[in-house]
């Protein structure tokens, strides 16, 4: 069964490509900056736990919170399933296809063969938008190929994986319709509540806190660290590359911005907009001093970041108390 017909949505993050990829098949067409807004995507983690091999630096709020928001923001029915059992998982799956409705999913791509780097990472979303007695057919994001397909073994082992950020089995769907007149208050309202949970992080380790925490601790992890190079690299690598849109996900809120300032006609916005375009240079800036990863580059990084820490606190506080 492959439902026709298919609006395959061109993202270049994976949860917002399945999401949207859903929204595009209910007649609800958005852009991805505009879904990664509503979403309250953007955000900031630093996480250094003993049991990891290297330091983590994420860009965005915690999987599924961007599905959430988007549905919870646009008043959509969002219906999640999960499940230890393969069989009630697939099953659950194919009903929905059965009936015309991709389905998204969460799962560890390290399983699924069109990926050419094998590593495990399980808060990967797909949609899932057919199937034959061998194949599942799936949307995935433009870089690893968009409109793919999987064995139905592997994406079996792929959404049961254990491990960091895994669920069992997780699916999703999306019902309802989008009032477009209420745009610019979704909009305005979703950037005031990401700025409000941005610039009160639970703990150290989050939003401009966290970058500022990183920015210090990046010369004692090169010193300490025996593959400092070789990870600096594959940090700058998941900055830009690994479905973040780029400057760790600062490209994506930067072209956000300036969809809502237009749709707002809102000077605030538009010179948020011109901010979030000079901070999203700067981490690009940061991610070449790590790809160069000697003990100079890194020394700059360190400044560099806990600059950015103060210029996105100062562009948050904007929208706290203006917006």
């Amino acid at each position: 069964m492959i439902i026709q017909n298919l609006i395959s949505f061109e993202g270049q993050h994976c949860e917002t490509t399945a999401t949207g990829t859903l929204l595009n098949n209910i007649g609800i067409e958005l852009s991805e900056p505009l879904l990664f807004g509503i979403g309250e995507g953007l955000n900031f983690i630093y996480w250094n736990a003993k049991n990891m091999g290297m330091p983590f630096l994420g860009g965005r709020i915690k999987p599924e919170q961007i599905t959430e928001n988007i549905c919870k923001n646009c008043n959509l029915n969002l219906n999640v399933y999960e499940t230890s059992s393969l069989k009630k998982a697939r099953a659950n799956v194919i009903s929905f296809i059965d009936k015309g409705i991709p389905v998204g999913l969460k799962l560890d791509c390290y399983h699924l063969e069109y990926f050419t780097n094998k590593f495990h990472f399980a808060a990967h979303y797909v949609a899932m938008y057919g199937y034959d007695e061998e194949y599942a057919y799936l949307v995935d994001t433009v870089q690893q190929g968009k409109d793919v397909k999987t064995r139905l073994e592997n994406l079996a082992k792929a959404r049961n994986e254990k491990g960091p950020m895994s669920s069992k089995n997780l699916s999703y769907t999306i019902s309802g319709m989008l009032d477009t007149t209420m745009l610019p208050a979704i909009i305005a309202k979703a950037i005031k509540r990401n700025a409000e949970e941005y610039l009160n992080p639970a703990i150290s380790n989050f939003s401009y806190r966290g970058i500022a925490k990183a920015g210090k601790e990046l010369k004692k992890w090169y010193k300490t660290s025996k593959s400092a190079a070789s990870e600096f690299k594959r940090i700058a690598i998941f900055m830009e590359k690994a479905g973040t849109g780029g400057a760790l996900f600062r490209n994506l809120y930067r072209d956000f911005l300036k969809e809502s300032a237009e749709l707002l006609d809102s000077d605030l916005l538009y010179n948020s907009y011109k901010q979030c375009m000079d901070i999203a240079k700067k981490w690009n800036k940061v991610s070449d001093l790590f790809n160069k990863a000697t003990e100079d580059s890194i020394n700059d990084a360190s400044c560099l970041m806990i600059e950015i820490a103060e210029q996105e606190k100062q562009m948050m506080e904007e929208f706290s108390y203006k917006l």
